[in-house]
């Protein structure tokens, strides 16, 4: 059979660069930079300083109930202290949203500047109380009439109050919404002035 001639270039080629060619295409991969196994494949590795910030937020989340709860009880308590100090000295930022609002600051402030009739309702009745415990006729008597006269006091002085803070109101806002603050000033003429919360800011007779 004839004999096929073979290539002298096939024979006699350099075996130096087909064993370095695979070495070099290993040493180019193994150089190139690992992709963070936390950034998204098709996605740039993120800064340091964005990967710090993430590592953060993940150790400072609660991992268990417990932390959870614990968490959300000091926050109630850091509310309540804030509420606590607002009512002492009438901060508007932290006070409750029944006591919030410039309508509901001036009520306050018409009312605490007046001496109101239902204020003393407390400590008359404990002074009728104790007459009324006396077991003298003429005195329980005076004592049923007391109350009688404190009661229309209190119905005449407030029904009064109510008309005229209202109208203050009206002038003073034309266009806020004014709804339940007659009430909430009746409310808190019916308290001690000492015991009212919000503290009282204004003197009596000083006008709001």
């Amino acid at each position: 059979m004839p004999v096929m001639p073979v290539p002298l270039g096939f024979v006699f080629r350099s075996r130096a660069k087909e064993e370095k060619a695979p070495a070099d295409k290993a040493q180019v991969t193994g150089s190139s930079q690992p992709r963070d196994p936390q950034a998204r494949k098709g996605r740039p590795t993120p800064k340091r300083s964005e990967a710090q910030s993430q590592r953060r937020s993940v150790a400072s989340t609660p991992v268990s109930r417990k932390d959870t709860a614990k968490r959300q009880r000091e926050d109630r308590r850091q509310a309540l202290d804030r509420q606590r100090r607002a009512l002492a000295g009438g901060d508007e930022r932290f006070l409750p949203a029944r006591d919030k609002g410039p309508v509901r600051k001036f009520a306050r402030d018409w009312v605490d500047s007046r001496i109101n009739v239902a204020e003393f309702f407390l400590p008359l009745a404990i002074v009728i109380l104790i007459l009324s415990v006396v077991r003298v006729p003429s005195i329980q008597n005076i004592a049923l009439l007391l109350w009688l006269i404190v009661i229309v006091l209190i119905v005449i002085d407030s029904a009064f109050s109510g008309y005229r803070l209202r109208k203050r109101l009206a002038e003073k806002f034309p266009d806020a919404n004014r709804r339940g603050a007659v009430a909430y000033g009746l409310m808190r003429s019916l308290q001690m002035r000492r015991l009212r919360l919000p503290k009282p800011q204004v003197k009596r007779g000083e006008r709001p």
